[in-house]
């Protein structure tokens, strides 16, 4: 990877596409598991979604192994795919970006009213 391309995202898009073309090839029931884990796991993302991109690199090879093997969606991943999903992500606490944008206002909110203060 190269300057440019971590600059203006173009190997993000490169590896996404090849992520879709990889789902494309899985049964219907995974392709569905797929785009629930893809909204699950977007708002733990950041600025560029880079830190995702080795996330659903893993969970899609999960999908593909479960469906080469002949498991069905819930064997591979369980009835409940946001836990699944929150698990991965860390834990059911770990921060989104709306919590890392509510402490850096509450921040900026604290700093102002200090000065104010005194």
């Amino acid at each position: 990877m190269n300057f440019w391309e971590t600059v203006t995202g173009s190997d993000l898009t490169r590896e996404y596409k090849a992520f879709e073309a990889r789902a494309e090839a899985l049964p219907a029931e995974y392709r569905t598991a797929w785009e629930e884990i893809k909204r699950n796991l977007s708002p733990r993302s950041d600025f560029t979604g880079r830190n995702l991109m080795p996330i659903l690199d893993g969970i899609l090879g999960l999908l593909e192994e479960t469906a080469s093997e002949g498991q069905g969606v819930h064997e591979a991943l369980g009835d409940d795919i946001a836990g699944f999903c929150a698990a991965i992500a860390g834990s059911e606490g770990a921060a989104d970006y709306r919590d890392r944008w509510r402490a850096q206002l509450n921040r900026n909110v604290a700093r102002k009213l200090d000065r104010l203060g005194g």
